[in-house]
């Protein structure tokens, strides 16, 4: 590279600076993603706009595009028809679509969490699932996309449910999930995108406006699943509920003393059982908890050193 204001490079300082391989660079040239080089005697020189043009070409294919359509968008470019806008819709797009933030967690940690043994097959299935990534180099460390995720099934592993059940759960979710997500993709292209994209590739204003709303409706499918997620959840739990409970009872015990319970619990358990029901109901849940009470009292005298 030269000492000019201008900086210039020969082919193999160029994949030097970009990453890219000499083989690739002339491989772009001849597919017209790259500008050609100037001929300078027998030498070619590239300049930075070169570089930058083998940056924006890797960041795309990062991003999943193919070189064909990078290509229609780099011709866009060139035109006069403005990239910026697109680059920026393609980031709004590819960024984050939850403020959670990535955490790290070691193999000792996890183990803790999961039983206290090792479990390679486990860990091999979370990572086939995406909840935890190997880190190259470090075999006993992983990343966490999604720390809310992996705390939810140490929670359930902790409540008694097996590995194998808790994976097979989020393979069925994931796949409820991500119909929800295209749905909710399709019907906003519908309605909101399809103005801003009729042009392939889009003018760079309406990129820029797409992106935009891509920011507006981003949260907007979260929200919505989060409210009906919690109104199915509370339908299909008083239900359960009410085909487990609702019919128990037992007669009370002679002598027993009345004890007032407040107005908003018994409007909770008329709601859940109905109002011939409630007398029934709470002697019930009292027995299940004299009972539970019991039990962990004799369990705790059995324990060695009491």
């Amino acid at each position: 590279m030269s000492d000019q204001a201008v900086a210039e490079y020969r082919i193999e300082d160029l994949a030097h600076h970009s990453g890219a391989t000499v083989r690739t660079i002339r491989a772009y040239q001849d597919r017209g993603l790259l500008p050609k080089p100037e001929r300078r005697g027998r030498s070619n020189v590239y300049r930075d706009t070169h570089l930058a043009r083998l940056r924006q070409i890797a960041d795309l294919l990062d991003r999943g595009y193919t070189l064909a359509s990078i290509k229609e968008l780099l011709e866009a470019w060139d035109a006069g028809r403005g990239l910026g806008g697109v680059l920026g819709l393609v980031a709004e797009v590819h960024g984050p679509w939850t403020d959670e933030e990535a955490a790290r967690i070691s193999r000792e940690e996890l183990n803790k969490r999961f039983g206290g043994r090792p479990d390679d097959e486990a860990v091999d299935e979370a990572c086939e699932l995406g909840v935890l990534e190997r880190i190259p180099g470090r075999p006993d460390q992983f990343l966490v996309p999604s720390p809310q995720e992996l705390a939810v099934a140490a929670e359930l592993y902790a409540a008694g449910v097996p590995l194998p059940a808790i994976t097979g759960h989020l393979r069925e979710l994931r796949g409820q999930v991500e119909h929800i997500a295209s749905r909710f993709l399709e019907f906003t292209t519908e309605h909101v995108f399809a103005r801003y994209l009729g042009q392939v590739p889009p003018t760079d204003a309406d990129a820029a406006e797409a992106a935009t709303m891509v920011r507006r409706l981003r949260p907007l499918a979260q929200q919505t699943v989060d409210a009906e997620l919690a109104r199915a959840m509370r339908l299909f739990a008083t239900r359960h509920l009410q085909r487990h409970l609702g019919a128990a009872g037992t007669p009370q015990p002679s002598g027993a003393s009345p004890v007032a319970l407040p107005a908003g619990t018994v409007r909770a358990v008329q709601d859940l059982v109905g109002p011939d029901h409630v007398a029934e109901f709470v002697r019930a849940a009292t027995e299940r908890e004299l009972q539970a009470r019991t039990m962990n009292d004799l369990a705790r005298r059995a324990e060695p050193g009491r």
